[in-house]
């Protein structure tokens, strides 16, 4: 009798402890939450291709905000949708913009700029750890939009893609290619 209270007892902590862990893990509550930022974003315009005949607006000749590179999100482990935008401000800061921004909210999830190919479906989803990456710091929230400063230290040479990662499982939630107004 006593051997089997025990027993009961012994079970009843790896249960508990299991559970314990698994919540942490998992966070199975964020499936039905959403984080929401509105954050306020620099107005700037798609740029015009080279070549392009489009007329300059009066004084143009100021510095202003400029896309370097942009591209529309696509679906990964969880559906996501919205634009992002690598934009070099008028000021020579460079600054990585989610625009209507949607996705599930998750654990540990981080928005990264990679040199990865943005692949449809099941295949994009673990391909963003595999070359470079540069992490630009926790999502801020899974809705709306939002920006990330990019050290002046980080070469965008080769960037071509943006994440947004779960670093806890290694797996892309959804992510946009970068493309410039040439491409």
């Amino acid at each position: 009798m006593v051997r089997r209270r025990w027993l009961l007892s012994v079970l009843a902590v790896v249960v508990v402890t299991g559970l314990g862990v698994s919540l942490y893990l998992f966070q199975p509550w964020r499936l039905v939450t959403d984080r929401e930022v509105r954050e306020a974003l620099p107005t700037v315009a798609e740029p015009q291709p080279t070549g392009s005949t489009a007329p300059q607006p009066p004084g143009s000749a100021a510095p202003a905000d400029v896309i370097l590179a942009a591209g529309d999100f696509i679906t990964h482990e969880h559906d996501t949708t919205g634009r992002a935008q690598l934009v070099r401000l008028a000021d020579g800061r460079r600054q990585l913009l989610l625009r209507g921004l949607d996705t599930s909210d998750g654990p540990d999830l981080r928005v990264w700029l990679t040199d990865r190919e943005v692949l449809p479906g099941r295949a994009g989803w673990h391909v963003f750890d595999d070359g470079r990456w540069v992490e630009l710091g926790r999502l801020k929230g899974n809705i709306g939009d939002q920006a990330y400063h990019i050290p002046a230290s980080v070469d965008l040479d080769g960037l071509r893609s943006v994440s947004v990662w779960c670093k806890r499982f290694g797996v892309s939630f959804g992510a946009a290619p970068l493309a410039g107004p040439d491409a």
